[in-house]
Parts: C-alpha cells; structure tokens; sequence
C-alpha cells in the first residue's frame, strides 16, 4: 500500500511541474504513459543496481512466519505467512465413502487425495462479491495438488481433504497454499514421504543487452513487471511439480538452470523453517479424528459379509456404530471400519471376524439358544451358524424330555463342536464334553432293536407262503 501512495505521490509531484495552464490538457497523457515509465524504471533498478521493490536482494526472501494447530476443528491445520501473502490450511480425514469420483473421459476412477484452493476478494482488498470457482481457483489448486501428492503415502487408509484459504496475497499464493498445506499434513499425523516447499521465481531481462536478473519469492507486481513467472515445488531431494508462464520469446539454458538453482536455495530455506515448526508428523491422530483398521477377507465370504440386500453390513453398522465398506481386489476382498472410537471398531470387527471365521472341531464357543426341538435344541454358536445340541449332549445325566434340561430359547450357553459332518457340513455341538464325568459313570446301553416280523426277505422266507396257497403250474389261458 505504502509502495503504491509513494508511486501515485511522484506522479502528482511531476503533474505539479507542468504549468497550470497545461495541466488539464497533459494530465490524460501523463495517466496513460506513466506506468509505462514506472515499469522501465523498477526493470533498470533491478537489473543495475540489483534493489527490487521492497529493497531486497534478487535472491532474497520475505520473511516467514507460520504456525501449525492453529484451528482447532480440523484434524490438521497451518497458518503460514510470507511477506504480504498469507495462507491458512486445513486438513481433514475421511473414510473410504468421501473418496471423489473421477469420470473424465479419459480418466475414471477414484482419489483419495484432495486439495482446494479457494481466493476470496478480500485477500486483495477487494469486496466484489464471489462468482464461482475461477481459473485462477483451478489452475492454481491443481498445481498446488500435484505437489503434495507425490509426497502422499501410498497405503494411507483415510481420504484426505486440503482446504486453503488465502487470507491476504501479494505474490506466490500458490506456493504458500504448498507450504502450509504441507504443515497442515504434518499437524493431522499423516505420515509424509518428505515435507514439500513451493517458491516463485522471476526474470528481468535486458531487451538491448544480454543482461538478466533472476528473482526469488516475487511480489505481485514484479510478476506483473517481469518476464517470468516460475513456480517451483520440491522436497530436499528433488523436484515434484513445475510451472512456468513466460512474457518474452524464450529462455536460455543458461538462465533455466541459473533459475532452478536459486530455486533450491530457496526451497531448502523454506523447509529449514517447516522443520522448525514441526520437525515430524504427529506421532497419534487427535481425539476427533475417525479411526480405521482394515481387514483382508477371503473372496469367497465377501456375499457373506454383506447379506441379502447388504442385511449382514447394515446391522454390523447398527449393532457399532461403525462404517464399515468392502471392496474387492483380486482373490480377496479389503474391509474398512470407521468408527470415532475403539470400542465402535472392536466390536464391528469381531462381528466380522465371526462371519469369515471357519469353525474348527474341538473348539469351544459361546451361543443361544435359538429353537428347541424334541430331540435337542439348536444354538447359535456364530453368527449365521447353528448347530445341533442333542438332548444326550446336554449333560451326564439322561433326560426323557427337553423340558426336564432347563434350556429354553434366548439362554446363552457355552459348547463344544465335537463334529463336522463331511457331507452336509452340519454341526454337533456338546455341552456335556465341558462338564468332568461323574465317578463310576457308565455309559447306557442302547435298547436292544426289536425282532423283525416273520417272513424277513433277509431271512430266506418264501414269498408262496405270504401271498397264501399254492398259485399252481397252469393259470389258465393258452399261451403258445
């Protein structure tokens, strides 16, 4: 603001010079070529006496100031200040169900990864009211984008949203949402590859001469009085995104290499200040954060797991409270629970650690009773399996009748699977195996099978003797 009051103050000194009688005539002329001048004069100052606009150096950067946790209803988020350019970041983590849906034409699928780069007119002293998103808006959150994301981790089990709001800019909005949205990653626990930095760089060239001057960190009007305006973003080991916009014909190898050179001096600052700040992600989400723990299923139990019309799924998320989603990949099937606490992911998870799990002979298990029959009851002993509890598997003792057994349907009982039939799959569960044998207990003989009826085919019997009488030789009729 300052910078432009002293402009517009030597404009109305040098429109004082001009006799009165002229000035009216002049001051349209003066209006039109003035910037003109101003331009050529900031590009000769730069380019001879090496002082920019704010009286830095070419390779010089504003000073920084940033700060994490600085809101405290996101899981992550970052404030970072550069010069006149302030960004504040936040970083929130979903489940699987907030993953955007890629539909281009030449690009389906899903992303984990979000940013959003929002510029709100005030952050310019403007009070225009907000029309949309821009291609300001687009281009420079996709730039921005590109940058994190190859810092992501690969196996991250949320999905991951960056909101950056510019609260005031004068130069490299861009690279300040980088920077704070590395903080705000940081700040919410996820575990990054490397920290990122972003900074912008600029070009004074000489149209009459090869002289040039690079410049670190530009200012808004010394990229609008520049020739170059090249956004560089990068880890201490390398480079992750580029962009680069251009006012002059060209550029020499010899300047693109002085330029990401200065670049990396430049990167390498920045993130000395990150690691500051913050020298590691978190070492555990905060409180508010959703967990997740993911679950590696067999395919073949991935219909069992959701149900008819997803019944098994649904009730699995009433029963919690937890989110819980399923996909499949190959020979097995991935499953995801969600939930705001421990308790909620434990007992959805061993809901479904009950359904996939395969019952083995000799275990025990606790059920209910589910029906009572005459000759035994049944018993839930996992979910979505029953097995049959035989009356004489009840206890020692003998019982004539169910209702002398004391079981009734709803008791919960502990079983033991004594057998797996081969065939039929069917369960024989025991709760009499748990229970010690009585001293001197004998095992009841079964009832000896009553005698067949005479005239047993095994038995040898005639089958003349049960139709009655002798049917005889001739039957009547002639039959040759």
């Amino acid at each position: 603001q300052w910078r432009n009051e002293s402009f517009k103050k030597i404009e109305e000194d040098y429109l004082e010079t001009i006799p009165e009688e002229e000035r009216d005539e002049k001051a349209p002329l003066v209006a039109r070529y003035y910037h003109d001048v101003e331009k050529e004069a900031v590009r000769r100052c730069i380019l001879d006496e090496g002082i920019r606009l704010d009286g830095r150096k070419t390779d010089e950067i504003r000073p920084i100031w940033c700060e994490v946790d600085y809101v405290p209803g996101p899981h992550g988020s970052a404030v970072f200040t550069r010069g006149e350019t302030q960004a504040l970041a936040t970083c929130t983590l979903g489940t699987k169900l907030d993953e955007k849906i890629l539909d281009d034409v030449l690009n389906q699928g899903k992303e984990r990864f979000l940013l959003h780069y929002n510029f709100p007119p005030f952050s310019t002293g403007e009070a225009k009211a907000q029309r949309g998103v821009g291609r300001r808006e687009i281009g420079h959150g996709n730039l921005a984008h590109r940058a994190l994301k190859r810092m992501f981790p690969d196996n991250f089990p949320y999905t991951c949203r960056i909101v950056s709001d510019i609260l005031e800019s004068n130069g490299s909005s861009s690279m300040a949402t980088v920077c704070a949205g590395t903080l705000s990653l940081l700040d919410a626990g996820v575990k990054m590859k490397k920290p990122v930095a972003g900074i912008a760089m600029g070009l004074i060239t000489d149209y009459d001469s090869p002289k040039y001057a690079i410049l670190s960190d530009i200012l808004g009007d010394e990229d609008h009085l520049g020739d170059m305006d090249f956004k560089v973003t990068g880890t201490t080991d390398g480079i992750t995104a580029t962009q680069m916009d251009i006012k002059c014909d060209g550029l020499s190898y010899e300047i693109l290499e002085k330029a990401l050179n200065q670049a990396r001096e430049g990167r390498l600052h920045i993130l000395g200040i990150i690691n500051e700040t913050i020298p590691a992600p978190r070492e555990d989400y905060k409180p508010h954060v959703p967990r997740i723990e993911t679950l590696v299923i067999p395919k073949e139990f991935i219909g069992a797991v959701i149900g008819p019309g997803g019944k098994i799924i649904q009730g699995i998320q009433e029963q919690s409270g937890a989110i819980v989603t399923i996909e499949e990949e190959g020979d097995h099937g991935n499953i995801e629970v969600a939930a705001p606490n421990k308790d909620a992911i434990d007992k959805a998870m061993a809901l479904i650690k009950g359904i996939v799990a395969q019952p083995e002979e000799g275990e025990t298990y606790t059920g209910k009773v589910v029906s009572i029959m005459d000759f035994g009851a049944f018993v839930q002993f996992m979910p979505n399996r029953d097995g049959l509890l035989h009356i004489s598997e009840i206890a020692w003792e003998r019982f004539e009748k169910m209702e002398d057994t004391g079981l009734h349907e709803g008791d919960e009982v502990t079983v033991k699977l004594i057998e797996i039939d081969k065939k039929t799959g069917k369960f024989r569960l025991s709760m009499r195996a748990l229970l010690p044998k009585p001293e001197g207990y004998v095992e009841p003989e079964r009832p000896a099978r009553p005698p067949r009826r005479d005239g047993d085919r095994r038995g040898g019997g005639h089958r003349d003797d049960r139709r009655g009488g002798n049917r005889g030789g001739n039957r009547g009729g002639n039959r040759n």
